[in-house]
């Protein structure tokens, strides 16, 4: 059962611990998922390393820059010049925002990053990435304009007919 009421509001205050706690968690997501790259890749087997191992770990590591750079930029709170909370910065955590799509890319290419020490392969699992921005393109803007319809003359010409027939019920009464 849903709850009733108002939906409760969070304070600036609420928003700048969870922002800093959210992009706390994403740094050690990244800073963990290179370690064990760096390690199974460029230690243990650094005699099989291709220049394609170096490459994607350089794409990796632009992703994780881009990402988080992006999510910091939406969380950066704003201060007095006494030091007081003006504003605690975008909600990193609301629900289907921006910041939700940089999480999720931030996941998968950790993700990615640490089962392709299994095989280098499984990089082709990042295209999911472009395919979902793909879909969320179609879905919320492409989609919605190529199916809309277009106004008609008659279109006007039913309102013409429903003002003649509003008209002629008002003189009735």
């Amino acid at each position: 059962m849903a709850p009733k009421g108002k939906v409760g509001t969070k304070g600036k205050k609420q928003i700048y611990e969870e922002n800093t706690a959210t992009l706390k968690f994403y740094t050690r997501v990244i800073l963990g998922a290179n370690a064990i790259f760096a390690a199974v890749n460029l230690l243990l087997f650094y005699s099989s390393s291709t220049f394609w191992t170096w490459t994607l770990l350089v794409f990796a590591l632009a992703v994780y820059g881009a990402s988080y750079r992006s999510m910091s930029a939406m969380a950066k709170p704003t201060f007095t010049p006494d030091g007081a909370l003006l504003d605690g910065g975008i909600d990193l955590n609301m629900e289907q925002g921006m910041a939700e799509h940089l999480k999720d890319v931030i996941l998968l290419t950790a993700i990615v990053q640490v089962v392709s020490t299994i095989s280098m392969y499984f990089w082709y699992l990042w295209l999911l990435a472009p395919t979902r921005a793909i879909y969320l393109l179609w879905v919320n803007f492409l989609g919605p304009w190529f199916t809309a319809e277009t106004p008609t003359a008659n279109e006007e010409v039913n309102d013409k007919k429903q003002r003649r027939q509003e008209r002629r019920q008002m003189k009735r009464f």
